[in-house]
C-alpha cells in the first residue's frame, strides 16, 4: 500500500487532534455547553433561519462538526498572570537567572507578552456558550413577539432544557403552538388634513396593507414609510412619520383585523402654546446657489452674481463656473412643489461631479409669502481644490512575472473649462523579473521586463451628442461622457508591444442598482515590435517543431538547422513552416497529423505576431443590488455586447478599396478586426449568518469573427485558470478543450466558467473557504482546425475542467489577503478513463495568492 504523502498525513493528524480536544474543559460542573437549539411549531421542526435568529443563544460555531473556535479559545489560560508567575517561581533560581541574562525590564516584558498572548487567543477564539435559563426565557419572549408580529396573536411558547448524554452538554427545545392566524379584513382611514386625505386616496391602490392577507407588523411599518415618502415628495414639507399611526381592532372579530390609518394634523408650537393645523402643499419660490461657500467666508458679502433659468447664483469671489454647469446639477427648481427626491438627487449629482465637496441644502420660509406655503432653497457648494495629485506604488507577482514593481502618478484638473469638466493626466511604469522573458542579454539582468504608459482623460457631466438626450437619459441618471487617449510600450514581455487606444464613452445610472456603459468608439492599435523573437518566447511551439523534424523520415533543408540539428530562430523555424503550409519541396516525409500540427503552429504564430487594429463599439448592462461594502446577501448581473470592424468594412467597401492576397481590407497596412462578442456574468451571495456565506458565479462568453477577419485578436480572447477563475490551473494553462494547455499562453474565443464557494470564519479576522471551480475555453467558428481545441457540439461539454480546493483569507478591513490551493478533480487533457481524480494530491496542486475575494 502506497504511504500517504506527508502533507495529507499532517492534515489527518490535525483533524484527529481537534477531535480529541476537550470542548468542555472550561465548563463548571453545574453548567451545560449549548450544543443545539430546536424549534417545533405545532409538532413539526422549524427549518427557517430567520426564526432561529430570534434566539439569544446559539451553539458555538463548528466546522465539519468541530468547534474549532471554541478549541482555540480553550488554549488560553484562565489566569495567565498567575500561570506565568508560578512558572517563574517554580525553580528558585529561574527568575534571577533570567534577570541576569536579560534584565528585570525584559522579564516584566515577557510576563506582559504572555498575558497579551492569552488575551489575543481569547479574542480570536469563541467563548463556550453556556445554557442560561434567563436567556432561554428571553428567547421564548422574542419568539412570542415574532409570531405576534406575523399574525399569530394567540401563540403559546414553552421550552425545555435537555442535558445530553455527553458530559456537561445540553440542548434547548422550544415548542410553539400558533393557533389560528389573524387576517386583515378591512382598512379604514381617519385623516385630519384635506390635502393629506386627497393624496392618500389618489395613491390608495399602492398600499402595502391589503385585505384578506395575514397580518404582518412589517407591512404596517413599510406602509408608514411609503406614506411618508408619498407626502414629502408631493409638497408636504413639514410632514414626518410621527403623524402616522394605526389602530387594529380584533375584539369579537373571529380572527379578523379591522385596521384604521390615522394621520393627525401638523403640530405647531408658538411660544408656550401648541396647536394643530392642517398640512399644506409647499412650493419653491426661490433657489439661491452659493458656488464657493466656506466656513471662513460665511459672513462675507457676495461679490458676483448671476440669474439663470430662474436660479440666483452667487459667488463670494469671481464666478468660476458657467451658470449652466451649476443648474444642470440641480433638481430643485423654482416654481415647483417641494420634493424630498429632488433634494436627494441634487446631493447625488453634485457629489458625482467630483468638483464640490458634499453640499449643504437648507429650506426656509419665504417672508414675502402671506400664505406660508412658499419655501426658499439655499444650496451651499464648497469647491474642491483645482489641482489634485496622486501617486501609486505596488508590488506584484504573476505567472508571467516572478517579481514586479509598479509605480504611477496622476494629475487631476477640476472644472477645466468652467463647466464642471475634469481633465486627468496619468503616467505609469513597471519593472519586473521574469524567467520567461525573451532570450538574449536581458535574461542576464534581474529586472528584465518593463512597461511605460501614459493616459489623458476628459470627462463631461452630460451626454455629449449633437442632439438632446434628456427625454431618454434624464439628468437624474447621472450621465457622463469621457474621452480618453492612452499609449504604452512593453519591453521583453512576449514580443514587445506598442499600444495606442482612444475611447469615447458614455455612462449613466437609471437607478441605484442599475448602471449602463457604452463605448461609442473604442479604437485600439497594437504593434508587435520584435516578431523575430517569437520562438524564443513560445518555446513549446519551437520544441514541437524540432520533435517533428527528429521523428521518422522527415527531411528538411540543412539551411534551416544549426550545428546541433535544431531549427534556427527565426529563419529556420519560419522556413520549415513555410515549406509545409505551402507544400514547397524543401521539406518532406511528414505524416498528415504532423502536417496539421505544423499548420496549427504556423496559424498561431501568424495570429500572435500580426498587428491589430480594433475599431469597436460596446454596451454593458450591470445590475447590482449590493447595499454597501458589508452586504453579504446580494446578486450581480452583467451583460456586455461588442461589435468591431463594421464601420471600417462599410467605408472600405463604399470607397472601393482593394483587398490583399488574403481577401481582407487593410487600413494603415493592417487587417482590421471584425467580430461580434458577448459576455454574460452572474454572481449570487447568500448570507447564512455567523459569517457563513455561500457564493456562486456563472460566466459565458463567445467572440465570433466574420467579414474581414477569421480570428479574434489575442487581447480580446478568453483564457482560463488563475486565482480568480479555475484555481486548480495556473492562469493561461487551462484548455483550449482537451488540448492540455500545450502553449505558454492558451487562449480561445469561447469560454464557460462556473464557480461555487462556501466561506466561513475560523477565528478573529482569519476566514476560510471550500470551493469548486469548473469551466474551459474553446475555439469556435474561427481559423483554428485542431479538433481537440474546438467546440463542435454539446458533447464537447464533457471537456469542462473541474477543480476543487480550500483556502485561507485574512481580513484587513480595507482589503482581504487570500491564499487558495486548488486540486484537479477532473482534467479533460487526460485520456477519458483517467480524467477523474488523477494526480489529486498536494504535489500536483496549484497555489494561488490574491487580493480580495475572487467573485
Amino acid at each position: 500500500m502506497k504511504p500517504l504523502p506527508a502533507k495529507i498525513s499532517l492534515f489527518i493528524l490535525t483533524i484527529l487532534f481537534l477531535a480529541s480536544c476537550n470542548a468542555v474543559k472550561r465548563i463548571e460542573s453545574d453548567e451545560l455547553l449549548l450544543t443545539d437549539n430546536t424549534i417545533y411549531r405545532n409538532g413539526e421542526e422549524v427549518k427557517e433561519n430567520r426564526i432561529y435568529n430570534q434566539l439569544y443563544q446559539e451553539p458555538n460555531t463548528t466546522l465539519l462538526g468541530f468547534p474549532i473556535q471554541l478549541h482555540f479559545y480553550n488554549l488560553a489560560k484562565p489566569q495567565p498572570d498567575s500561570v506565568f508567575l508560578n512558572w517563574l517561581h517554580k525553580n528558585p533560581n529561574r527568575e534571577q537567572r533570567l534577570v541576569n541574562i536579560y534584565s528585570r525590564k525584559q522579564v516584566d516584558k515577557m510576563r506582559e507578552s504572555y498575558i497579551n498572548l492569552n488575551q489575543w487567543i481569547k479574542r480570536a477564539g469563541e467563548a463556550p456558550v453556556i445554557i442560561d435559563e434567563e436567556l432561554a426565557k428571553k428567547s421564548r419572549n422574542r419568539l412570542l413577539s415574532w409570531y405576534f408580529n406575523h399574525g399569530w396573536f394567540n401563540a403559546e411558547i414553552d421550552y425545555e432544557i435537555k442535558p445530553s448524554e455527553k458530559e456537561k452538554r445540553g440542548e434547548i427545545d422550544y415548542f410553539v403552538t400558533t393557533y389560528k392566524p389573524y387576517i386583515v379584513d378591512s382598512i379604514r382611514r381617519r385623516i385630519a388634513s384635506p390635502v393629506i386625505d386627497s393624496l392618500y386616496q389618489a395613491h390608495e391602490a399602492e398600499s402595502i396593507i391589503t385585505t384578506n392577507t395575514q397580518y404582518r407588523t412589517l407591512d404596517f411599518n413599510e406602509e408608514r414609510d411609503r406614506l411618508t415618502q408619498l407626502f414629502r415628495n408631493n409638497g408636504v414639507y413639514y410632514f414626518d412619520q410621527e403623524y402616522i399611526s394605526f389602530e387594529a381592532d380584533t375584539v369579537d372579530t373571529n380572527h379578523k383585523v379591522n385596521a384604521t390609518v390615522i394621520i393627525n394634523n401638523r403640530q405647531v408650537t408658538e411660544g408656550d402654546y401648541t396647536t394643530r393645523v392642517p398640512f399644506k402643499i409647499h412650493k419653491i419660490s426661490e433657489v439661491n446657489v452659493f458656488t464657493d461657500y466656506s466656513f471662513a467666508n460665511r459672513n462675507s458679502p457676495v461679490t458676483d452674481s448671476v440669474q439663470f433659468n430662474g436660479y440666483n447664483i452667487y459667488s463670494f469671489d469671481e464666478m468660476e463656473f458657467k451658470p449652466r454647469a451649476i443648474t444642470d446639477a440641480l433638481f430643485i427648481r423654482p416654481g415647483e412643489i417641494f420634493r424630498d427626491l429632488d433634494r436627494t438627487r441634487t446631493y447625488n449629482r453634485i457629489s458625482s461631479l467630483r468638483v464640490f465637496k458634499y453640499p449643504t441644502i437648507e429650506y426656509t420660509r419665504d417672508p414675502a409669502d402671506t400664505t406660508n406655503t412658499a419655501l426658499i432653497a439655499n444650496i451651499f457648494l464648497s469647491p474642491q481644490q483645482k489641482y489634485s495629485l496622486g501617486f501609486d506604488f505596488d508590488i506584484s507577482q504573476s505567472n508571467i512575472q516572478d517579481f514586479g514593481i509598479g509605480f504611477g502618478g496622476s494629475l487631476l484638473i477640476r472644472n477645466v473649462f468652467g463647466g464642471a469638466e475634469n481633465f486627468e493626466i496619468s503616467g505609469r511604469g513597471s519593472i519586473g523579473a521574469s524567467s520567461d522573458a525573451a532570450r538574449g542579454s536581458s535574461r542576464d539582468r534581474f529586472f528584465n521586463i518593463s512597461e511605460v504608459g501614459a493616459d489623458i482623460k476628459l470627462t463631461f457631466p452630460r451626454i455629449f451628442l449633437p442632439f438632446d438626450t434628456e427625454s431618454f437619459i434624464p439628468k437624474y441618471m447621472n450621465p457622463f461622457t469621457s474621452l480618453s487617449l492612452g499609449v504604452s510600450t512593453q519591453n521583453n514581455i512576449g514580443l514587445d508591444k506598442q499600444n495606442l487606444n482612444g475611447i469615447l464613452n458614455y455612462r449613466w445610472n437609471p437607478s441605484r442598482i442599475l448602471s449602463h456603459r457604452m463605448d461609442l468608439l473604442n479604437i485600439q492599435y497594437v504593434r508587435n515590435l520584435n516578431t523575430d523573437n517569437y520562438f524564443n518566447v513560445y518555446r513549446s511551439s519551437y520544441n514541437n517543431l524540432n520533435e517533428i523534424i527528429r521523428s521518422g523520415n522527415v527531411v528538411t533543408s540543412p539551411e534551416y538547422l544549426n550545428e546541433v540539428g535544431r531549427l534556427t530562430i527565426p529563419e529556420g523555424a519560419e522556413g520549415f513552416i513555410r515549406d509545409v503550409t505551402r507544400d514547397l519541396p524543401g521539406t518532406s516525409g511528414l505524416s498528415p497529423a504532423q502536417e496539421q500540427e505544423v499548420r496549427n503552429i504556423g496559424e498561431r504564430k501568424n495570429r500572435l505576431t500580426e498587428n491589430n487594429l480594433i475599431f469597436s463599439s460596446n454596451f454593458t448592462y450591470l445590475r447590482n443590488n449590493k447595499q454597501n461594502l458589508y452586504d453579504n446577501d446580494f446578486s450581480r448581473f452583467r451583460f456586455k455586447i461588442e461589435t468591431a470592424g463594421n464601420i471600417l468594412s462599410a467605408v472600405s467597401s463604399l470607397a472601393g478599396m482593394s483587398r490583399n492576397e488574403d481577401g481582407a481590407y487593410e487600413v494603415v497596412g493592417v487587417n482590421f478586426s471584425q467580430y461580434v462578442k458577448t459576455e454574460i456574468d452572474y454572481i449570487k451571495h447568500w448570507d447564512w449568518g455567523n459569517k457563513n456565506i455561500f457564493a456562486i458565479r456563472t460566466f459565458g462568453g463567445v467572440a465570433i469573427p466574420y467579414g474581414n477577419a477569421n480570428s479574434i485578436p489575442f487581447i480580446r480572447s478568453f483564457f482560463g485558470g488563475g486565482p480568480n477563475d479555475n484555481r486548480a490551473w495556473q492562469v493561461y494553462d487551462l484548455g483550449p478543450g482537451s488540448s492540455g494547455g500545450r502553449n505558454e499562453f492558451n487562449e480561445a474565443n469561447m469560454k464557460i466558467a462556473l464557480n461555487a464557494e462556501y466561506r466561513f470564519n475560523l477565528f478573529g479576522a482569519l476566514n476560510s473557504a471550500f470551493f469548486i471551480d469548473a469551466g474551459n475555453i474553446w475555439n469556435v467558428l474561427d481559423i483554428v482546425e485542431d479538433e481537440a481545441a474546438t467546440f463542435t457540439s454539446f458533447s464537447d461539454l464533457k471537456e469542462i475542467a473541474v477543480g476543487t480546493g480550500t483556502g485561507l483569507r485574512y481580513d484587513f478591513n480595507f482589503f482581504v489577503l487570500r491564499f487558495d490551493v486548488g486540486f484537479k478533480a477532473y482534467n479533460p487533457a487526460l485520456p477519458e478513463e483517467d480524467r477523474w481524480f488523477n494526480n489529486f494530491n498536494f504535489n500536483n496542486a496549484v497555489y494561488n495568492v490574491g487580493i480580495n475575494y475572487p467573485f
